[in-house]
């Protein structure tokens, strides 16, 4: 059975505490299998039998709306796109290194061409950034909250919502999970 990965946005913002186990438990509900929680900022890994993504995102969305009460958007990755985000390298390994962080903003669908040169109009000496399909990379010279441009700023310039993780997220999804090239 396929494995997934959901990532989720803004599960516990604005005065919401959702615990990831209760989060697991609501994924249970919605008949997934396998269901773990990976840091406790909103990364689901679950098994089903289905394999249309689409149909996924809309069964996790409209059933964590219903016992949650509110919307949270759901981006959801094979194995192999975990990998390949992971192998993925958008910028020279020097400006990765000396970087404070780098991100990837996590979307339902790529941004159209419009969407994408807004977003690489905010690069400036601070931030970069790069569009590799339906994922968004941001490299950030200062702390994210010392930041010049706000994820609000990039979702405004994206035209749809996004979740951003650390690629160190993302490394570690691939060690534990043992992903890569099979």
């Amino acid at each position: 059975m396929p494995r997934y990965f959901a990532f989720l946005r803004a599960i516990n913002v604005g005065g919401r505490n959702v615990t990831m186990e209760q989060l697991r438990g609501h994924f249970t509900d919605l008949g997934f299998s396998a269901v773990e929680s990976f840091i406790a900022s909103g990364n689901i890994i679950f098994s089903s039998r289905t394999r249309a993504i689409p149909a996924l995102r809309t069964k996790i969305e409209g059933g964590l709306k219903r016992v949650l009460g509110y919307a949270v958007s759901t981006f959801i990755r094979t194995e192999e796109q975990v990998a390949s985000i992971h192998c993925h390298r958008p910028f020279p390994a020097a400006e990765m290194q000396a970087a404070h962080g780098v991100y990837v903003g996590l979307m339902a669908e790529p941004p159209t061409a419009a969407a994408a040169r807004e977003l690489l109009a905010l690069n400036d000496k601070v931030n970069r950034f790069h569009v590799n399909g339906s994922e968004v990379y941001w490299l950030g010279m200062p702390h994210q909250d010392e930041s010049t441009v706000s994820m609000a700023a990039m979702e405004r310039a994206l035209g749809a919502p996004a979740t951003f993780r650390n690629l160190n997220t993302i490394a570690r999804l691939v060690a534990k999970y043992e992903l890569g090239p099979r």
